[in-house]
């Protein structure tokens, strides 16, 4: 039990009967003096308004905001939901390995560390669980899925941390198309566990629009037709090139002049695309719109097909069968059909190194020839889907920040914590003495009456200490003697 008295807060413990008062409120007939078992002696302010202290002081910050427990509570919902999404559908749920000779799975920086049992090798944190996942599909577990942990060395920003949860998981035989219902069974059963938890959590947000968005069947947009008719707007004679021909990213570049976008450093035909796709789809994709049939240069591990011509043409382009789930103009899912072939999977992957050489000069990356052999034991045609958990949590709380849905902030928050841990005594009494402060200058403006003065006291905690005490100690003398 918390007790608070002025700005100062124990944890009693009380021995007694259970009863109920004349209110009919369930309270305890004490037997014997309540004990103090868990003194404080940091000050509590009654308010916390600087962001940067409530970020590393967070367990402070939820003792003064209690709501912002509500985040924990409502993540906490949202993957029991996930997990019961997937154990209805006879998955299994694995761990695979944080610690990589490697970092395969994704276009990305890993962190690097080093073994010193295995004489200094140099190891990686995973960017992603894909290749491990997709082994125990060769090995014979037919439906995998994996909550857990990834990271990437790379910036942040409100949208992406360093560190962050990912949920993957991977079925055999199945298609894209059935990805994308999955997608939207997956999505409503989120919304419906979201809306159980604003029952006990009122303060969330109201997502019955949303919930009515996704009651529906998400629109669909290819990439290729979509921005080629959204340049077509202002020249009518480009048509997408043929991404084969050497002259390709010569012909995309003139776009990015006439539109005036900006062009991504390092510059190599996978960035370009994306930029194009972050332009020209992405601010379409309001409601929740899959972003289809990307250009097999951006998903070198998703199954590739030649895509029929487009209206204005005869260009047959090679095409992953892939899928982006975005919402509001921001990226949830990404899910494709594997790419099961060896032979066409290590043509893809050579042709993934020649863009990472131009893109960072990271030259000594070599083909994962681990992953593989293991295609090469046969891997049946399989669906892989995988999305960001911090921002699933996002959308569902209403927050505009990934660091509002990480109970410690990001990872430079993080960092202040483990290295300001010397100013939190400081720093809370600090918050305190401006408090005082604030009420003393509002005293001497002459704004503050005895009946504002009560109406503060008012609003702190209501339990007293002192005076519980005195009342629990008449209670015991009443009691009869037995």
């Amino acid at each position: 039990m918390r007790f608070a008295d002025n700005n100062l807060i124990a944890f009693l413990a009380v021995t007694g009967n259970l009863s109920h008062d004349n209110s009919g409120k369930l309270s305890i007939e004490a037997t014997e003096l309540p004990r103090i078992v868990a003194p404080t002696l940091q000050t509590v302010p009654l308010d916390m308004t600087d962001p940067e202290f409530r970020m590393r002081n967070r367990h402070a910050d939820m003792i003064v905001h209690p709501s912002e427990r509500d985040i924990i509570y409502l993540r906490y919902w949202l993957l029991s939901a996930m997990r019961d999404f997937f154990r209805k559908r006879r998955f299994v749920e694995v761990s695979t390995p944080l610690l990589q000779a490697g970092a395969g799975g994704a276009v990305a920086r890993p962190f690097e560390t080093y073994a010193t049992e295995l004489s200094d090798t140099k190891l990686n944190l995973r960017v992603a669980p894909e290749l491990f996942l997709k082994r125990l599909i060769v090995g014979g577990v037919e439906r995998v899925f994996e909550i857990g942990p990834a990271f990437r060395n790379e910036g942040v920003d409100a949208t992406h941390n360093p560190e962050f949860t990912t949920c993957e998981f991977y079925s055999v035989m199945t298609t894209l198309q059935t990805l994308m219902y999955m997608t939207e069974e997956l999505f409503r059963d989120l919304a419906v566990a979201a809306s159980e938890s604003r029952r006990a959590m009122p303060g969330l947000p109201d997502m019955t629009e949303f919930e009515s968005a996704i009651a529906k069947r998400f629109p669909r947009l290819e990439f290729i037709p979509t921005i080629e008719n959204a340049v077509r707007t202002e020249l009518p004679d480009w048509t997408f090139p043929d991404l084969a021909q050497s002259t390709a990213e010569e012909q995309i570049l003139q776009v990015f002049s006439h539109f005036s976008i900006t062009i991504p450093k390092p510059t190599n035909l996978p960035r370009l695309l994306d930029a194009l796709a972050a332009h020209f789809i992405e601010p379409l994709c309001t409601t929740p719109t899959f972003i289809t049939h990307h250009p097999e240069c951006m998903s070198p591990l998703a199954k590739s097909f030649p895509q029929y011509p487009t209206p204005h043409s005869n260009t047959h382009h090679r095409v992953a069968a892939r899928a982006e789930l975005f919402i509001q103009g921001r990226e949830y899912v990404n899910c494709y059909e594997e790419e099961n072939s060896p032979v066409e999977q290590r043509r893809k992957f050579e042709e993934q190194l020649k863009h990472r050489s131009a893109d960072d000069g990271e030259t000594h990356r070599t083909v994962d020839e681990s992953y593989v052999s293991a295609l090469e034991w046969g891997m049946p045609p399989t669906g892989g889907w995988g999305c960001g958990v911090d921002r699933i949590v996002m959308l569902f709380a209403g927050k505009k920040r990934i660091a509002d849905v990480l109970p410690f902030g990001t990872l430079r928050n993080v960092v202040a914590l483990g290295s300001g841990l010397n100013r939190t005594q400081g720093g809370v009494k600090e918050e305190v003495k401006r408090e005082k402060v604030t009420r003393q200058t509002t005293v001497e403006k002459g704004n503050t009456t005895d009946k504002g003065v009560k109406a503060e006291e008012a609003a702190r905690p209501p339990l007293k200490l002192e005076s519980e005490l005195s009342e629990l100690q008449k209670m015991l003398k009443r009691r009869p003697k037995e």
